[in-house]
């Protein structure tokens, strides 16, 4: 059985849309079609929608910034069929490009220290959704999209190494992504030399993102006890992708 085929969705309009079900989970297995993540969701046409809804997806929750939104927007937040919702996960941060540092790592560790309160409304979203399949995403799917992700699988039990493979998924399945990205990048007025690196997606860079997370809170549940997600959301984040024991 070919786990990574059926982790994909190839439905046209999206290039990143994957399923977070089939990893392990100490003697159990992440369950499938609870949990979708996806890159960017404007080019879905009515097809396109009503085969998300045809998986179950019923909850969608749009990571992406204000500026994103008006270039590129969600066709799903005007989709009675679903409930959207927009949390803007970075909001004002922005990566700052240096050379020799792994200027993704210095991003993903500033949103996990200052927006904590997004974060906490995205997974409280999650796991409020009843029986509904969610689907979380941004532009690409990676970043903030990729913190989610592995805040959701390390909650629940799977080991690092899968969730390093799980983020670096994202470098094959954006390949044909790249160049939009770039030309969107231009017209916002970002340095596109500099905004190439920020398109990596090194699992070194989740691997110190997650050992940021061990060595300062111990592991992902007391980082979002830390932050200010209430025991009870925690534990139905984990049933959700575990079911209830």
């Amino acid at each position: 059985m070919d786990l990574h085929a059926m982790r994909h969705l190839p439905i046209k309009g999206t290039y990143n849309l994957r399923d977070l079900g089939g990893y392990s989970a100490g003697a159990t297995t992440t369950l499938w079609r609870r949990i979708l993540r996806s890159d960017g969701l404007h080019r879905l046409d009515e097809e396109g929608m009503a085969a998300l809804i045809g998986e179950g997806v019923k909850v969608v929750i749009d990571l992406r910034n204000a500026t994103e939104l008006t270039h590129q927007p969600n066709p799903f937040s005007r989709n009675e069929a679903v409930r959207y919702h927009n949390i803007s996960l970075f909001d004002t941060l922005a990566p700052t490009y240096r050379p020799d540092t792994d200027t993704l790592l210095d991003l993903y560790v500033q949103a996990l220290r200052e927006r904590q309160e997004a974060i906490c409304t995205v997974l409280t979203l999650i796991a409020e959704a009843g029986d509904n399949v969610v689907l979380f995403h941004c532009t690409a799917g990676k970043d903030r999209t990729g913190i989610i992700a592995a805040l959701l699988l390390a909650n629940a039990g799977v080991d690092t190494a899968s969730i390093l493979e799980d983020y670096s998924l994202t470098g094959r399945l954006i390949e044909p992504l790249i160049d939009d990205i770039l030309a969107s990048a231009l017209a916002r007025g970002a340095d596109i030399e500099k905004f190439r690196p920020l398109l990596a997606c090194d699992p070194a860079t989740m691997a110190a993102t997650i050992a940021f997370i061990e060595k300062d809170y111990h592991s992902a549940a007391d980082y979002l006890a830390a932050a200010g997600l209430r025991p009870d959301v925690i534990r139905r984040l984990r049933e959700r992708l575990l079911g209830r024991p």
